[in-house]
């Protein structure tokens, strides 16, 4: 697939008016994509909905009218929050032709993977259509993004193996997470020898803005690297990554990222040595100290998953407040469909009898609820 490990998200591209994302900065756009295609990278990543349903006419605009087809790749998605009936499968299709201009995508996913989609990408026989746009050509890879735990992650690759690439979450926060658990969901895309395309590796922004003692901990180590760049080399790093997004915003960071991904060299031990003390660093502040020992869960009449859901509501509190949307509700919705809600807690107290770390789980759990549910 492709040789450079860095791809061009177009996701949250500059705009004229910072409450509208519709309004996509054009002139920019063509600035950034021209300076990444000179810098010897091909990979561009869109889809349906992004930038307020703009970012597939961008990618028209500032890439394919500007630039032959053989010089870069496409990757756009269908989402199955937008599919009533199999005609919008088609119909939703067709219009990223269009809106793009393409005349066949590089790369075509299923967009989002989860507990709750899949039902529909079934009952919509999703996974055959996505095949038979393979088998006429208009489309060249196909694969799927996900949110989801390993179980679901190993069902799917199990059923099905037509699929040639997942794209993951992976960042160094998430890797360890009990909520996110990257880490598990790589070891199972892995074990199906399918190739992960990392989506999120600076956390929307968040690990770009990191505490004061971690950004100093990074710049002792190496004054000139920029602090993103420690999350996506870190997201790099895994041997079975063959590309990691990453969603530029403006021309310092295509410069940044282009500069370390030319000559792309994977983090070094003490390099991974100083992750983890920036992880532990960062997680030393979270707002409640769960350590995901479980010993909570088997006795819960509710059946309340409390060790995930109190490790996405300190990710949720970590992350940066302009980043807008954050895939840790999504990650709760999808657990609660197999466990009992935070909202659902009778308070009986047994939890707090076993606790190792003796937290207030009720408390902890009414948090969780009118962080997620309200």
């Amino acid at each position: 697939m492709e040789n450079k490990k860095l791809g061009f998200g177009l996701m949250r591209l500059p705009s004229l008016d910072p409450n509208d994302p519709s309004q996509i900065d054009f002139e920019l756009v063509n600035q950034m994509v021209d300076t990444f295609i000179e810098k010897g990278f091909t990979y561009f990543d869109t889809a349906w909905m992004y930038n307020a349903f703009k970012s597939e006419v961008a990618a028209r605009e500032c890439l394919v009218k500007r630039h032959p087809r053989d010089s870069y790749t496409l990757a756009t998605k269908l989402h199955a929050g937008f599919l009533k009936n199999k005609e919008d499968r088609d119909r939703i299709f067709n219009e990223q032709l269009e809106k793009t201009g393409v005349t066949y995508f590089d790369y075509y996913l299923l967009h989002d993977i989860n507990t709750h989609s899949i039902e529909t990408y079934n009952t919509l026989d999703c996974f055959n259509w996505i095949q038979d746009k393979k088998e006429k050509g208009l489309v060249k890879h196909i694969g799927f993004s996900y949110h989801d735990g390993p179980e679901l992650l190993d069902k799917v690759l199990t059923e099905h193996p037509e699929f040639e690439f997942v794209q993951l979450q992976i960042n160094y926060l998430d890797w360890d997470s009990a909520g996110v658990q990257s880490k598990k969901c790589y070891e199972v895309a892995t074990k199906h020898h399918k190739p992960v395309i990392v989506m999120e590796p600076v956390k929307g922004g968040t690990l770009a803005k990191v505490p004061e003692s971690v950004e100093k901990m990074f710049k002792d180590y190496a004054p000139e690297a920029s602090i993103p760049s420690w999350a996506i080399r870190f997201a790099a790093s895994h041997q079975n990554v063959w590309l990691v997004l990453s969603g530029m915003s403006n021309m310092e960071q295509v410069l940044d990222n282009t500069g370390y991904m030319s000559d792309f060299k994977p983090l070094n031990e003490e390099e991974m040595q100083l992750i983890e003390c920036a992880v532990a660093e960062i997680n030393s502040t979270i707002a409640i100290p769960c350590t995901g020992c479980s010993y909570c869960t088997d006795g819960c009449p509710m059946k309340i998953n409390i060790p995930k859901y109190f490790s996405l509501y300190n990710a949720d509190l970590q992350e940066v407040e302009e980043k807008g949307w954050t895939p840790q509700g999504e990650y709760y919705n999808n657990l609660t469909k197999t466990f009992g809600k935070a909202s659902e807690c009778i308070g009986c107290g047994q939890c707090e009898a076993v606790c190792p770390q003796h937290l207030h789980i009720i408390e902890g759990l009414a948090e969780v609820a009118k962080h997620f549910e309200q």
